[in-house]
């Protein structure tokens, strides 16, 4: 995880002057292999924070969103909190959250299943906190949805020589049905990247999350699409523990949307790998869509 990017020289001297017992020059960088990722873990005096430059201005403005409000609907221990935010830089400084990433993290079976139980329980209380959706956060959502089928539908021309057909039947399905079923699927505040990435989880703390920088109104059910994809489709037992923490099942247009959207995501899995002849895209697009038509 960790490319040792070196740290900006305003960045730093930001650093100094907000933190005056941190140590720039032993900060590590943890950002994720991704070209926008940069985050950098800074030591202090007593502990650690976490420095992040956002990669866009509304990316930035969402984090700092999302900080306030997992300040005012989650307790100390479950979310970081935001220490403090730069606009120029792009930059927000938050508190060190005990724990570790659950993604990749060795658990018992057991284990496993209240971790996606709590996670459950965390994110309704995050979605039951929600205020209404404005008239602009409903009409990004809508072309959104648009844009996700239209999506659906080029990804069919450049890969349809490569899926069977029920996979085919899937990807025409989401080009043809997501955006009038949308108009029909419950509204929130989301986390946005509700992923194992961003979970942490801690024999003795319990569970938390992380990362903001996607939160925004949105439709519920797009919080579970790589979970679904990812994790639930060979471990049905992980999402039955997911929703009962959430406390409530999805509906039939949920569960369909569900389907469709995890089924955008692998067929865009699948066509960018094609485009870039990247094998483990291709790999993940095949597993995605095989295990939707043979659930």
């Amino acid at each position: 995880m960790t490319r040792n990017t070196p740290m900006p020289p305003d960045l730093r001297r930001w650093i100094t002057e907000s933190l005056p017992d941190g140590d720039p020059d032993k900060a590590e960088d943890v950002s994720w292999d991704r070209g926008d990722s940069r985050v950098w873990r800074v030591p202090t005096a007593g502990t650690e924070v976490f420095v992040k430059l956002s990669p866009s201005p509304k990316d930035y403005e969402r984090e700092v969103a999302g900080y306030a409000y997992a300040a005012r609907v989650l307790a100390p221990q479950e979310a970081p909190r935001l220490l403090a935010a730069d606009p120029g830089l792009q930059a927000v400084m938050t508190s060190l959250q005990p724990g570790r990433v659950v993604r990749g993290l060795p658990l018992g079976r057991q284990e496993e299943l209240r971790v996606h139980e709590r996670a459950g329980i965390l994110l309704r209380r995050w979605h039951d906190a929600s205020s209404p959706a404005s008239k602009q956060d409903r009409d990004t959502i809508h072309a959104s949805m648009a844009g996700q089928a239209s999506e659906a539908a080029a990804c069919l021309e450049t890969t349809a020589g490569h899926l069977d057909d029920r996979q085919r039947a899937l990807v025409q399905c989401v080009a043809h049905e997501l955006p009038q079923l949308a108009e029909k699927l419950p509204v929130v505040y989301r986390h946005g990247d509700y992923a194992t990435r961003n979970w942490l989880w801690d024999a003795h703390h319990g569970y938390g999350v992380i990362d903001f920088e996607m939160s925004a109104h949105g439709v519920a059910v797009e919080e579970f699409v790589w979970l679904c994809g990812a994790v639930w489709a060979p471990h049905p037992d992980l999402k039955a523990a997911y929703f009962t923490g959430y406390g409530r099942a999805l509906s039939d247009s949920e569960e369909r949307a569900l389907l469709l959207l995890t089924a955008r995501l692998g067929v865009s899995y699948l066509a960018t790998g094609l485009s870039k002849q990247n094998p483990v895209l291709v790999r993940r697009g095949h597993l995605v869509l095989s295990r939707l038509t043979h659930a």
